[in-house]
């Protein structure tokens, strides 16, 4: 950080690709209150930030645990005119949805359609992985089935958090009937769905035997 304010005292002015760029080192330093810091300087220089700016520092205000702030950041992104896109609301409901907030994280998947966006793969599966944590199968796996009427066939990530949520969940038999229909449907058990499987396999009898 010296040595860019160094230079934008004496050299080029940063521009846009020079502070993302920055913001992103800062993050995964865990450095979030100096990538912040960058925002405000952009700002400071009449520089606009650009989507990529404010996806940067969204994704790293999450990741940092820093949710109310994301929060704030993305309703003031808003507010300032600039849209949020799928990815924004993907970080977001993302955020909510580990902090166990799923009622907040279902106004946010609600208001896509409103925005006129559609929920990707991506966003189906944070949101059904968010009613399994939360022990809220059935409401996951009515979510998970409902996702081919919005034209978003599930795919291998979404058919492996779905069933790992099941089985974690003790829905012992619906877990090993998506199984089947998922490996029915070319797609293979990743190491974690693979391993709660195995488990139960030993842990009971063997006639569950898909």
């Amino acid at each position: 950080m010296e040595v860019f304010h160094a230079i934008s005292r004496t050299g080029p002015n940063p521009n846009t690709v020079t502070y993302n760029t920055l913001m992103q080192g800062m993050y995964r330093l865990g450095r979030v209150s100096a990538a912040c810091e960058l925002l405000r300087e952009m700002l400071a220089s009449r520089l606009a930030p650009c989507r990529v700016n404010c996806l940067i520092l969204l994704n790293g205000l999450r990741k940092s645990g820093k949710l109310k702030e994301a929060l704030k950041f993305f309703q003031a992104m808003r507010n300032s005119g600039l849209e949020p896109d799928i990815y924004f609301y993907n970080i977001i409901i993302g955020g909510v949805c580990k902090a166990g907030h799923i009622k907040i994280a279902m106004g946010f998947f609600h208001e896509l359609s409103i925005n006129g966006l559609k929920p990707t793969v991506h966003t189906y599966t944070i949101v059904i992985n968010g009613f399994c944590k939360m022990g809220l199968p059935d409401e996951a796996y009515r979510l998970f089935r409902s996702m081919g009427d919005n034209n978003c066939l599930p795919d291998s990530s979404s058919y492996n958090v779905m069933i790992q949520g099941l089985f974690r969940n003790n829905y012992i038999s619906k877990a090993t009937e998506l199984l089947a229909e998922m490996v029915n449907k070319g797609f293979s058990a990743n190491f974690c769905t693979a391993n709660l499987y195995l488990d139960l396999l030993l842990r009971h009898d063997k006639s569950i035997l898909i």
